[in-house]
């Protein structure tokens, strides 16, 4: 009885959205580079991969306390999304295979998004990307208390979704990312992130390893699901 009534239950799948649907690591990585640079800052071999899931409350003031930067965290946060928002608006870099499975995957079940971006880049990047309507829930690293790899963002996703956290499936790529989803009792896909990979800790926290989300089926997720 107890087996049928969690094959019952309702289930959910929860994107990330940096490194998972697009590739943007380097868009960031640029535009915070620039401003460390044109503010005299110092930066440091360290801090890309630092940041990586960081919220931006957080990498912001990482970027003001660690790199240098002598400016208020919340300018910080405007400038670089500034300025990562105009590269996307130029071109937005999908990864192959990111619009095919959100919408295969959509069609089966609810889907959420627990991104550690800011939400005017969710809603910006999903809207350029024709994917508003495919999400039933969004939420930011900016809208909880802490980022990853902290199961926050993970928690508050699967709380709207109203799903239980074993009959979700997170979509997650980096270190942070997979520790945030694991922590949060959520079963997890690892598709990991070819310049930033997870290291082995973090990896072996996934119930299942894709090379790409060219891969990512409905089959695969429902192998997880039970």
């Amino acid at each position: 009885m107890q087996a049928l009534a969690e094959q019952d239950a309702p289930s959910a799948v929860v994107f990330d959205l940096d490194g998972v649907l697009i590739e943007s690591e380097g868009i960031w990585d640029s535009a915070r580079r620039r401003l460390v640079s044109e503010t005299g800052g110092t930066w440091r071999d360290e801090a890309t991969r630092a940041m990586l899931g960081m919220s931006a409350p957080e990498w912001s003031r990482y970027v003001h306390e660690q790199l240098g930067v002598p400016l208020p965290p919340e300018v910080i946060d405007r400038r670089v999304v500034e300025r990562g928002l105009e590269g996307y608006r130029s071109s937005l870099p999908l990864l192959p295979g990111a619009l095919a499975a959100v919408r295969a995957l959509a069609s089966v079940w609810p889907l959420g998004l627990a991104s550690s971006s800011n939400r005017v880049v969710i809603d910006e990047v999903l809207r350029l990307a024709g994917l508003t309507e495919d999400f039933a829930v969004t939420v930011s690293g900016e809208e909880v208390a802490r980022g990853k790899p902290a199961p926050d963002v993970y928690e508050a996703a699967i709380e709207e979704l109203g799903v239980a956290p074993r009959r979700a499936v997170a979509i997650e790529d980096s270190s942070n990312g997979l520790r945030a989803a694991a922590g949060a009792g959520l079963r997890v896909i690892a598709v990991p992130n070819r310049e930033f990979p997870p290291d082995a800790g973090a990896l072996a926290l996934a119930d299942l390893v894709l090379g790409s989300l060219e891969q990512l089926t409905p089959a695969r997720v429902r192998s997880l699901l039970g």
